[in-house]
């Protein structure tokens, strides 16, 4: 398969990245394609469609073996579930889907480029092919949804002192603040004098939880 197009955005570290599409609408994201797929033909009546299917490659996850289970960390990563029923990015083919919705196009230097939001994609992922999604065929309101419908969605309160936020703009203090409402932990880890950091939108962003309060310690 060929590479299409790539993503860029503010999401530089797998860390901090959202576990689905769609949880953080606060991050714009822009879809580049390759030389070879910059025709202006190939996205004609695209922005009549709210939302796309992203179908992408794992290409930091990507392993020569693979296994038939995994440890999702929605569980804590202590309990085993089939490969097949979840989203790891183990799987026989690394191969992504993600629901994002299409904010519009853009003429730029390097073609016409697609802005997006609510992406879950690390900047540079390489991107095999791009669907219009369709809401009578796609959106399924009696659907079920696993072993997510029985473990409690964990989310933070966001706390950034304005003396650390200056490093950013307004904009892209709230798409962290979005970010990090989510909570980036793995869902096992508790330690509230534990430091962690990742890379968001150019700077190192390092912060720590206390009993529901996620607080930035640094920005630089």
């Amino acid at each position: 398969m060929k590479t299409i197009a790539r993503i860029r955005n503010d999401y530089q570290d797998k860390f901090g990245v959202p576990r689905q599409s769609g949880l953080v609408e606060q991050v714009v994201s822009t879809i580049v394609f390759e030389e070879e797929f910059r025709v202006e033909e190939a996205l004609r009546g695209i922005e009549a469609f709210s939302h796309l299917w992203l179908i992408w490659r794992f290409d930091r996850a990507e392993r020569e073996t693979w296994s038939p289970t995994v440890r999702p960390p929605r569980l804590g990563g202590n309990q085993r579930i089939g490969v097949f029923a979840t989203r790891s990015p183990f799987r026989p083919n690394a191969i992504g889907l993600s629901c994002v919705r299409l904010i519009g196009t853009e003429k730029t230097r390097e073609g016409t480029v697609l802005l997006v939001a609510g992406a879950d994609l690390m900047d540079g992922t390489p991107i095999l092919d791009i669907k219009p999604y369709l809401p009578y065929a796609d959106c399924h309101p009696e659907a079920t949804g696993g072993f997510t419908d029985t473990t409690e969605k964990r989310r933070v309160r966001v706390l950034i002192p304005e003396a650390v936020g200056r490093e950013l703009g307004e904009e892209k203090r709230e798409a962290l603040r979005a970010v990090l409402a989510e909570d980036p932990r793995p869902a096992y880890q508790e330690d509230p004098e534990r430091i962690y950091g990742f890379r968001f939108g150019g700077k190192e962003v390092r912060f720590r939880v206390r009993e529901g309060t996620l607080e930035v310690i640094d920005i630089h």
